[in-house]
């Protein structure tokens, strides 16, 4: 990893006028809005995120460069299953291009036209941020297995269910007394 660049400060146009990259990898539990999805007690080995980041200068017509930087993540997580509510282990994939711009109003505006994700450029931006975003915003809707590990129940029993509706209804009885009148 370049040292002249930390991603939890790092300064885009610098990063992007040098052409640096940076990337690097760490244990999940690092990253805490990530592992709040992680499926609760299925840390029985670390899982690590891997993220790389590239800083790039596009050239416009008529104007200054555009100011921007490629980002890819990558996480195995493991998550529940919702067919059978085992665990399942997704790998989380982001992979987004962004320009940076140097107030709000321009990145409200580009953003309508832009096939890039527009933001607001700084100093000491935090990039570590950016990729846990990122990946949080790759989470599957649906966590589950191709084929689940376990056959599933294909009905639905339930005996006290069965029991309770096999006594004699309370209000049978008054019926047969108001008849009786």
């Amino acid at each position: 990893m370049d040292n002249t660049f930390d991603p939890r400060r790092l300064d885009i146009k610098a990063f992007a006028q040098a052409g640096a990259e940076l990337q690097g990898q760490s244990p999940l539990s690092q990253w805490p809005r990530l592992l709040d999805e992680q499926m609760a007690g299925t840390q029985t080995q670390e899982h690590l995120v891997r993220w790389h980041l590239q800083g790039q200068l596009t050239p416009v017509t008529g104007g200054p460069s555009r100011i921007g930087m490629l980002l890819t993540a990558e996480v195995d997580l493991p998550m529940q299953c919702q067919r059978c509510l085992t665990p399942v282990v997704e790998t989380v994939k982001a992979e987004r291009a962004f320009v940076f711009v140097a107030d709000e109003t321009t990145a409200e505006a580009m953003d309508e036209e832009s096939e890039e994700d527009v933001l607001v450029i700084s100093r000491d931006f935090d990039a570590l941020s950016l990729v846990e975003d990122e990946l949080i915003l790759a989470l599957p809707l649906v966590p589950r297995h191709e084929v689940c590990p376990q056959d599933l129940p294909v009905g639905a029993a339930d005996e006290a269910f069965e029991a309770a509706s096999q006594r004699p209804n309370p209000f049978a009885a008054l019926a047969a007394l108001k008849k009786g009148q």
